[in-house]
């Protein structure tokens, strides 16, 4: 399958600010070949960037401090751009701040977001193949865990970033705050039998 040579996504930066203290910075797709698609991925991320304040508001009642979001363009080729979303809070007298990350996978030839299902054939077993994926690499770096781990689920947090795949936990959701964010790299030739060679992952997996 040969990936034709394409432009990356031109990408201009936006910003959100109530103050010197709370500013948040959110990414815009500009200059798209497809205009329709273009409105719809910058509507994804305004609501995505807009979901992240209110979640950082709403999760404690006493007064926001210092709000800081900020972007990063995990991958912008191959008709694919992947890109995550972070947002840093803290609040009046709490013991520290809080960060989630949330990411967000467009397919550009198809012109579809795609959620971590969409990255794989039908029926396949994605879910156990990158639960053991993660589970080994948790035992190889020695990863402290809050409790057991019982795999990921089937639409866990994720990004691509050139030919991996890495999946991600937010924080406390299977690690001690002081960990930070587990990161889990996983290599598309590690998959390459159950991707879904048309897609996103597919596209990464050729060596051209």
């Amino acid at each position: 399958m040969k990936v034709p040579v394409t432009l990356p996504v031109s990408i201009e930066p936006r910003m959100i600010s109530n103050g010197p203290k709370q500013v948040v910075y959110y990414p815009k797709a500009v200059r798209m070949r497809s205009r329709d698609f273009q409105r719809t991925i910058n509507r994804t991320i305004v609501a995505e960037t807009q979901k992240l304040i209110h979640e950082q508001v709403g999760n404690m009642p006493s007064t926001v401090e210092e709000m800081q979001g900020s972007f990063e363009i995990k991958n912008n080729q191959r008709e694919v751009l992947s890109l995550s979303l972070s947002n840093y809070t803290y609040h009046y007298h709490a013991a520290h701040g809080m960060t989630f990350i949330r990411s967000l996978t467009f397919d550009l030839e198809k012109e579809r977001i795609c959620s971590l299902k969409d990255l794989f054939k039908p029926g396949s077993d994605y879910v156990k193949r990158l639960s053991d994926l993660v589970a080994a690499q948790i035992n190889e770096r020695d990863i402290p865990l809050l409790g057991e781990f019982t795999g990921i689920r089937p639409d866990q947090d994720y990004y691509i970033a050139d030919k991996a795949l890495v999946i991600y936990f937010q924080l406390y959701e299977i690690t001690p705050y002081v960990a930070g964010f587990p990161m889990f790299p996983v290599s598309v030739f590690d998959l390459q039998d159950i991707i879904e060679e048309s897609g996103p992952l597919g596209r990464m997996a050729v060596n051209n």
